[in-house]
């Protein structure tokens, strides 16, 4: 068990604006001499990625739902190394969840509050509300006695008499609950976003100043001892047993397709094939590189492949290079983007038909978008680079694009939603190599 104290930072909904405050918070704490780690809430693989530039340190997803707890302990223990505090920020609003019968907050940032004891910040967007807010509040630092809110960070305050009103109605219905900060509107303090959620953290140019001029803001607006004099250690205990392993290691030599095309990969996941002694190594299918010739691997994450299809067929080297490894029985997995490159051809957003690698007789499409959202329960089909026929996972669904062909083959999964709805098969399986829509997030323990 960690000693470490920590927070959550959460919100009533999306677009609160809870991923500026936590980097805010998070540089802030920093400059005050804090060595600060931050996490994120559910399965995501932007906002970390915001939260290592902050600090400086790897931030790691944090998922009730999708994670053994055993996984999530282990990520803890791992984040609170050489630090005085973790900031955990929420995803979506702090009760929505997997939706499990009886349970639509099962999985949620509230679980994640439950399960590890870690008190709760609620950031308030204000700009569209006076005294209604002292109804919200009182609702969220209400709804379940196993959730502490601890304070409350208002956002998107117009005025200070904006400001005054707030502050008063929610004294009368919680007295004594902290309102740590009122943080002005501000243009400055917002950022770009894409279809799958904010533009990369890797994809801007002036992140550093962004993510100070938020440090600097939040260090205004907030008390910062006051803050850092709520957050508590958490009772979770990592199991002995717990072979750090999310994915099965894929080989010894394993090659990850890593740039702004293939940008979701967890730390956590690489971690543990290193802890187990796999040795990583990285190439860039946007700048042309083949994976080591070495590789008896190859793992091609997601990402936004459908941003960049004319430029990944042009890279020969890179095709090649895949058709090599193949060709060499390496072990082959593509997750989600991913699996769109291991195709025939992927259909950009103008309709246009790029090829791909064939190694699955698969072709995808973006240009009629469908959003396919949703946790998932998968089970392999048959052998495969997972392992054994019957293996389990729980992973995560988020991408707009669609399969427009695909020939007669094995599935790599057969697919439940969270709730338990049978899906049917999804992905594919040829010999060495696999591929699907389904971002794996943890094994089911068994």
């Amino acid at each position: 068990m960690t000693t470490v104290p920590g927070l959550i930072i959460a919100a009533p909904s999306s677009g609160s604006g809870k991923t500026v405050i936590t980097l805010g918070l998070l540089r802030a704490l920093r400059d005050h001499g804090t060595r600060i780690s931050g996490a994120k809430a559910g399965p995501d693989y932007i906002d970390p990625a915001f939260h290592s530039a902050a600090t400086g340190r790897t931030a790691h997803n944090l998922d009730p739902w999708g994670m053994r707890p055993g996984t999530v302990a282990a990520l803890i223990e791992h984040s609170a190394r050489d630090t005085d505090l973790i900031i955990a920020e929420g995803v979506m609003g702090l009760f929505d969840g997997a939706n499990l019968p009886g349970r639509p907050d099962a999985g949620s940032t509230a679980d994640l509050a439950a399960q590890t004891g870690w008190p709760v910040v609620l950031v308030i967007d204000a700009a569209k509300q006076a005294g209604s807010v002292a109804a919200l509040v009182s609702g969220f630092a209400n709804h379940r006695a196993d959730v502490k809110v601890a304070g409350v960070i208002l956002n998107r305050v117009g005025s200070e008499s904006h400001e005054q009103v707030l502050r008063e109605a929610i004294s009368m219905t919680c007295p004594g609950l902290p309102i740590l900060a009122a943080v002005r509107r501000d243009p400055a303090l917002a950022l770009p976003e894409r279809h799958l959620g904010l533009i990369q953290a890797g994809e801007h140019d002036t992140l550093e100043s962004f993510i100070a001029t938020a440090g600097r803001t939040l260090s205004q607006a907030v008390d910062l001892d006051a803050l850092i004099s709520l957050a508590r250690p958490t009772h979770f205990v990592r199991s002995s047993s717990d072979d750090g392993l999310q994915i099965p290691i894929l080989g010894q030599r394993i090659a990850v397709a890593r740039d702004d095309a293939f940008a979701f990969s967890y730390a956590s996941v690489l971690n543990g094939w290193r802890a187990s002694g796999s040795e990583i190594s990285f190439f860039s299918p946007l700048a042309d590189e083949a994976p080591a010739p070495d590789a008896d691997a190859i793992y091609l994450a997601g990402g936004y492949p459908e941003l960049y299809a004319a430029q990944l067929s042009r890279a020969s080297r890179f095709r090649q290079g895949l058709q090599d490894a193949a060709a060499r029985k390496a072990a082959i997995l593509g997750e989600c983007g991913g699996y769109m490159v291991l195709g025939k051809g992927l259909i950009d957003a103008e309709g246009k038909c790029h090829e791909m690698t064939g190694l699955l007789p698969v072709e995808t499409s973006f240009a009629a978008r469908k959003l396919h959202l949703g946790y998932r329960v998968v089970e392999t089909v048959s052998t495969t680079v997972l392992g054994s026929k019957g293996k389990q996972f729980r992973g995560h669904e988020f991408h707009y694009a669609s399969i427009t062909s695909e020939a007669d083959g094995t599935p790599l999964f057969d697919t439940a939603n969270a709730r338990g709805d049978h899906l049917g098969p999804v992905g594919m399986t040829n010999g060495n190599v696999s591929g699907s829509f389904i971002h794996l997030i943890d094994q089911v323990a068994t």
